[in-house]
């Protein structure tokens, strides 16, 4: 009989990650609390369910591959085989809402993360982490506010996305084509231009999410069309 519940064990949990959807019902029946449109990664995600109770997410957080989330440590055990007494060691996880990790981060015990933070790859979060922050390194650490990030990014995604065109040449000897540009597109489709790239329409639409009516209505290009783009990033002389 032993055996049998071993082989249903190995089916169920093979079930619970096999899709995000499932991945996230089983967190809520192990006890974390959790709001909506959360995805993880669900074969390299680790959760710590000695504590189940400990752990709360917010709503619309991306977590990649190989995240871990620990409310424990076994410290204790150095503590024992080296003549101490028995210690617990526990603490609350609590990630807010909007949160999205790079991959390999490592939450520990007594974190708390605010709202729309970003946490870059190979991190390890051991103290909090304030709302609208971007936080890189071992152990973690705040290194721009979201806003200030915002303006960087805006600037410098322009000459990653003309160093991008101008590698499809190199590369492949061909001129680009928009949909290659399945994130750079904000750079030359206007808002109110969506249907003059039918083929990309789909791509904004899913890239978007919630705010492509917003995108439709109020977005205006950096470059004045594709032709304008390929332009700026010497391909169409």
């Amino acid at each position: 009989m032993s055996f049998i519940r071993k082989i249903v064990s190995v089916f169920q949990d093979l079930y619970n990650h096999s899709s995000n959807i499932r991945f996230c019902s089983y967190l809520r029946r192990k006890g974390i609390k959790m709001g909506g449109g959360n995805s993880f990664r669900p074969h390299s995600t680790v959760i710590d369910f000695t504590r189940p109770s400990l752990i709360t997410i917010g709503s619309n957080c991306y977590f990649n591959e190989n995240f871990i989330i620990l409310t424990h440590d076994w410290v204790t055990k150095v503590f024992l085989n080296s003549g101490y007494e028995f210690l617990p060691s526990s603490g609350k996880v609590t990630i807010g809402n909007n949160v999205s990790t790079g991959r390999n981060v490592m939450i520990l015990k007594g974190v708390t993360i605010g709202d729309n933070v970003f946490i870059g790859a190979n991190s390890v979060v051991s103290r909090d982490i304030p709302s609208n922050s971007i936080a890189v390194g071992s152990p973690a650490r705040v290194v721009h506010t979201l806003d200030d990030y915002y303006k960087r990014r805006k600037e410098e995604c322009v000459s990653e996305a003309l160093d991008y065109a101008r590698s499809i040449k190199e590369r492949y000897g061909r001129q680009p084509v928009p949909t290659d540009f399945w994130e750079e597109f904000p750079l030359f489709v206007d808002g109110n231009k969506i249907s003059d790239y039918p083929e990309l329409k789909s791509i904004i639409k899913r890239q978007c999410g919630p705010m492509y009516e917003n995108y439709i209505k109020h977005h205006k290009a950096n470059f004045d069309g594709f032709d304008s783009f390929l332009d700026a990033a010497g391909l169409n002389r």
